[in-house]
């Protein structure tokens, strides 16, 4: 690996996005990588931005607050995206910090996004969870009530949903999943669908994917200490 692939092969993923891409008769450039920076400091962070990468995924408002702001303010362009479960008590400072919301999933959560986007005058992107395996551990709205809750967010507290996002079973065939994920996106008349990580990306963009969240084939083994 060159420095200029970044850690774990950043410029690798990159090709088989674009491979994956041409694959399924997309146009070059549909699909956004969602670098996911998670555990992640700088020091894996900062090789991957000078890669020419620029939209970064974190699952935790408060970790993302530590590293993020002073990023931002070095670098151009930078776009932050929640990625995972948001707390409502911790909605305002989301608001505050990302610049897309990608784990709206309950009535509570989308009432404080819609208070705290008024009270800064900020109204980052936002989409809608979807837990399609339906498992009870897992956040999400399930496939069934998705899309009305997307008209709630709309009609009940102003809320302009432009995607869905869905995590797949671990141990389960990623296709089908993303196959309902794209159907309910067009019931929902949203068109963004962020699906696919580094296990199952390539799959994710030919099913129609306009983002993929690749974390460890990225940057590598997690750092969990």
């Amino acid at each position: 690996m060159t420095s200029e692939d970044g850690p774990g092969g950043y410029q690798e993923v990159r090709r088989k996005i674009a491979a994956a891409e041409k694959t399924a008769g997309r146009a070059a450039g549909a699909v956004t990588l969602v670098a996911v920076s998670k555990t992640h400091g700088e020091t894996a962070i900062l090789p991957v931005i000078a890669a020419g990468q620029r939209v970064f995924g974190e699952n935790k408002v408060q970790e993302a607050k530590a590293k993020w702001p002073a990023l931002k303010e070095r670098f151009a362009h930078i776009e932050l995206r929640l990625i995972g479960p948001l707390q409502s008590n911790k909605a305002g400072e989301a608001v505050a910090l990302f610049d897309v919301i990608e784990t709206v999933d309950r009535e509570k959560i989308a009432r404080e996004l819609a208070k705290e986007m008024a009270k800064q005058s900020r109204r980052p992107r936002l989409y809608v969870q979807v837990n399609t395996g339906e498992e009870p551990q897992k956040a999400g709205v399930l496939p069934a009530d998705a899309v009305a809750f997307v008209e709630r967010c709309r009609k009940e507290h102003g809320l302009a949903i432009e995607g869905l996002m869905c995590i797949p079973p671990a141990e389960e065939n990623p296709g089908p999943h993303f196959a309902l994920l794209r159907k309910l996106a067009g019931e929902s008349a949203v068109e963004k669908l962020s699906m696919g990580m580094s296990a199952d990306f390539e799959i994710a963009v030919e099913m129609g994917a306009t983002s993929v969240r690749v974390g460890s084939a990225i940057f590598g083994t997690r750092n969990t200490g």
